[in-house]
C-alpha cells in the first residue's frame, strides 16, 4: 500500500500532524492520502500522562474544540507546590518562589487518553486512515538509503519464530514521507537518530519515569480542578530528583503519581516503591484514604530539552513529539509542545507535497520550529533540567528560580548535562541498601496487582519483545555489580532474578507484564536491553489515563 504520508504513533504529536495536514490539504484542495498507525488495540490504549493541559496547542489546532465537545472541561481552580521534608513533614512553597511558567491557572486537568481518542475521531472525519492494532515494526529504505515507509509487525508468530495457524504477515506501507511519532524512546526514532547521526553535537537525551494511578475518593475530600505538586521526599532520601502530583478530576476521581528522574545513582532504588511511599505522606494520604484505586500505568518521558533535541528531519521523514524530545521540563508538560511540533511538521510536509518534488530532507521543518513559540518556550527553560541534575532539588530549584524570575530565562549561557542516564549507577556495594515495607493494600500495593489494573495483555506464545544483546550480561555483570537493577527500575515486575535450589541464578523475563514504559531500554547500565513492539494490539489497555 502506498500513501503520501505515513505517521507511526497516535499520541498527541501524531494526531496533530495528521489533523493539521488534512486541514491544510482540504484548504488548498489537495488530495492527500494520510495513514496513522496505532500499536495499541485502539487510540488511547497506550496513553498515560498526568495530565495538566496547556490549551495553547489545542487552541491552534482546533480553535472550536469547546463546541466540538473535546473532553477538556475541568479547569485548574487551586494549586499548591510543596517541599516534602520527611515522611510526615512538608513546607508549602509560596507563589513568588514558583517560576511563573509553572503556574497552572488557565490549564485543564484531563485524561490524555480520552483526549487522544477524541482527536482520533476528528482525524477520521477529515479523511485520515487510522490503523489501530498495527505497530510500525521496521522502517523501509529505498535504494538510496532514504526512508520510504514502514513495515507493520507480523501477527501469529510463535515463540520459537514459527508461524502459527493464525499467522498474518505484516504490511508494507510505502510513503513519500514518514513521520515518527512513537513517543518517548521510540524504537524507530532511535534507529534513524543513530543511522543519520541526528544527535551529533547534542547533549545526551535524558528521561524520567512517570508512574500514575487513578483513584475514586470520598466526596468530602474531592475538589475538581485542585492541583498539588511535590518535591523532595521520598526521592531526596536517596539523592534522587523528581516529584509527585495529585490532580482532582471530575466524578470524584483523582490522578496521583510520581516522576523519578532516571539519572538516579543508587541501584537499590525502586521508583515503583518510592511511589508507594509517597502515597503515605499526609499531603497525599489525606485525599486517598477511604478511596478506591481504579487504574495503574507507567511511562517514561523525554526531558532533555533543547540541548538534547536532535535534527528533526532525516531523508524521507520527520521526528515529532517525544520521539524528538519536545517536553518542557520546567512546566512538566509535553502535550501542547507535542501538538505544536506536529503542526509545524504538517506545514513543512504540505509545502513539500504541493511542490510535487521527489522526497527530500525537509529542513523547512527545522526552520519553522526555530521561528515558533515552541522554540522560544524551550529556549527560556533550557537550563532547568541540567541545573537540577547538577545541583540537586533544593539548590538546583533555587538557581532555576533565579534564572526565571530575575533574568526571564535569558542568561547568556546554556548549562549542559553530558552524562547519559544509564551511566550514573553506583556499584551496589557502595550504595545504601533500601528496604521497602510490604504493601498494606490500602494505600500501597504490589506490582502484580498494579499491572492487573493496567489491563495489560500479550499473546504469550509470541517471541519476546525485550531483546538482550548479550544474554549473559544480566547475571554475569549486572547482578554482581548492581544486583541487577532491572528488578527494581521496572514498574511492572518484568525482570526477575530466579535463584534455583541448585544451580546458578538466572534472569527471567516476564514479557507478558510489560506496560511499554521503555525504562529498561533507557536505564540498563550496559544498554543491553532493546525494546521492540510486540504483536500489534498487545500491551496495556488504559481506559482514561
Amino acid at each position: 500500500m502506498s500513501f503520501d504520508v505515513v505517521i507511526a504513533g497516535a499520541g498527541p504529536a501524531g494526531l496533530a500532524t495528521a489533523i493539521h495536514l488534512a486541514q491544510l490539504a482540504r484548504a488548498s484542495s489537495m488530495a492527500l492520502s494520510i495513514c496513522l498507525l496505532e500499536k495499541g488495540a485502539e487510540i488511547g490504549a497506550h496513553i498515560v500522562s498526568g495530565a495538566l493541559l496547556d490549551p495553547r496547542g489545542l487552541d491552534e489546532l482546533l480553535p472550536d474544540w469547546r463546541s466540538l465537545g473535546a473532553p477538556v472541561t475541568t479547569s485548574v481552580t487551586e494549586e499548591d507546590v510543596c517541599y516534602l521534608t520527611s515522611e510526615s513533614g512538608s513546607l508549602r512553597i509560596p507563589d513568588f518562589l514558583v517560576p511563573q511558567d509553572t503556574h497552572n491557572r488557565g490549564n485543564f486537568v484531563i485524561s490524555l487518553a480520552n483526549l487522544c481518542r477524541w482527536l482520533g475521531q476528528q482525524a477520521e472525519q477529515l479523511g485520515v486512515e487510522i490503523l489501530s492494532g498495527f505497530g510500525a515494526r521496521e522502517l523501509l529504505y529505498d535504494a538510496s538509503g532514504h526512508v520510504c515507509g514502514v513495515q507493520t509487525g507480523d501477527q501469529g508468530v510463535q515463540r520459537d519464530g514459527g508461524h502459527g495457524p493464525n499467522f498474518t504477515p505484516g504490511y508494507q506501507l510505502h510513503a513519500r514521507y514518514t513521520v515518527l511519532a512513537e513517543g518517548c524512546r521510540g524504537h524507530l526514532g532511535k534507529e534513524v537518530i543513530a543511522r543519520f547521526q541526528l544527535d551529533a553535537g547534542r547533549s545526551p537525551q535524558h528521561y524520567g519515569l512517570g508512574i500514575k494511578e487513578i483513584w475514586e475518593v470520598p466526596a468530602s475530600v474531592h475538589s475538581p480542578g485542585r492541583v498539588l505538586h511535590s518535591l523532595g521526599w521520598p526521592l531526596s532520601e536517596s539523592g534522587a530528583t523528581g516529584g509527585g502530583f495529585l490532580y482532582h478530576l471530575d466524578d470524584r476521581q483523582v490522578s496521583v503519581g510520581l516522576i523519578t528522574d532516571l539519572n538516579y545513582q543508587n541501584p537499590w532504588l525502586s521508583p515503583f516503591d518510592e511511589f508507594q511511599r509517597l502515597k503515605q505522606h499526609p499531603r497525599f494520604a489525606a485525599t486517598l484514604q477511604g478511596g478506591k484505586r481504579l487504574s495503574y500505568g507507567a511511562r517514561a518521558l523525554t526531558k532533555g530539552g533543547l540541548q538534547s533535541l536532535p535534527e528533526l528531519a532525516f531523508p524521507g521523514g520527520l521526528l515529532v513529539g517525544d520521539d524528538a524530545g519536545f517536553l518542557n521540563f520546567l512546566k512538566i508538560k509535553g502535550t501542547h509542545t507535542a501538538m505544536k511540533s506536529g503542526m509545524l511538521a504538517a506545514e513543512a510536509l504540505c509545502s513539500a507535497l504541493q511542490a510535487a518534488e521527489p522526497p527530500r530532507v525537509l529542513t523547512e521543518y527545522g526552520r519553522r520550529f526555530a521561528a515558533s513559540w515552541l522554540h522560544a518556550e524551550l529556549q527560556r527553560c533550557r537550563n532547568a533540567g541540567p541545573l537540577i541534575h547538577r545541583f540537586g532539588t533544593l539548590a538546583g530549584s533555587a538557581l532555576v528560580w533565579a534564572e526565571q524570575r530575575l533574568f526571564g530565562g535569558k542568561l547568556p549561557f546554556t548549562v549542559r548535562d553530558e552524562r547519559p542516564d544509564h551511566s550514573t549507577l553506583h556499584k551496589a556495594e557502595n550504595a545504601r541498601r533500601i528496604d521497602y515495607a510490604r504493601p498494606d493494600n490500602q494505600l500501597t500495593f504490589d506490582r502484580q496487582s498494579s499491572v492487573y489494573l493496567s489491563n495489560t495483555f500479550h499473546e504469550e506464545d509470541q517471541p519476546c519483545h525485550l531483546l538482550l544483546s548479550n544474554p549473559e550480561t544480566p547475571v554475569a555483570f549486572n547482578l554482581p555489580v548492581y544486583d541487577e537493577p532491572a528488578q527494581r527500575y521496572c514498574p511492572a515486575g518484568v525482570y526477575e532474578i530466579v535463584r534455583e535450589t541448585a544451580g546458578s541464578p538466572r534472569l527471567q523475563i516476564n514479557a507478558q507484564n510489560c506496560v511499554h514504559c521503555k525504562t529498561c531500554d533507557i536505564k540498563d547500565p550496559t544498554q543491553n536491553i532493546r525494546w521492540v513492539p510486540p504483536e500489534g494490539g498487545g500491551g496495556p489497555q488504559y481506559p482514561n489515563m
